[in-house]
């Protein structure tokens, strides 16, 4: 299988949080069962730290959240080293985006490859970039 599409921390949490659902979450998680997903490195710090939030919240217990990364671990995402900090900047500057959401724009503007967010924010960024969205 080949990368498809650039997935971010949004979309990737929304799959083991169990008050979370989106059908863009749906269609990419669908998306991975004939093709891989890429992400930045940022994206495992990112997943864990959610999920740690939720669980401070109490939304999740600690083991759960232990099974919600070695689930996510299981599935064809792969990561790979960041952009450029300069484009990174670029786009955050832009975009008025964090740092971490310029870095999924700035890959998918990269790899040519539609984006898979629940972020508005990034949403429209991509939009104004040029990047297609996962439907």
């Amino acid at each position: 299988m080949t990368a498809k599409f650039v997935v971010d921390s949004s979309v990737v949490c929304c799959w083991v949080l169990p008050d979370e659902s989106s059908p863009i979450a749906a269609a990419a998680f669908a998306h991975l069962q004939t093709s891989d997903a890429i992400a930045p490195d940022l994206l495992w710090h990112q997943v864990r730290n959610v999920l740690m939030m939720a669980r401070r919240r109490n939304r999740i217990d600690f083991d759960k959240a232990r099974e919600g990364v070695k689930l996510l671990r299981g599935l064809s995402i792969f990561t790979q080293r960041s952009p450029s900090d300069d484009t990174i900047l670029g786009l955050a500057e832009r975009h008025r985006l964090t740092a971490y959401d310029a870095a999924y724009l700035a890959l998918a503007i990269q790899t040519k490859l539609p984006l898979a967010t629940l972020d508005k924010q990034l949403i429209e960024a991509a939009a104004r970039e040029n990047v297609p969205l996962l439907a």
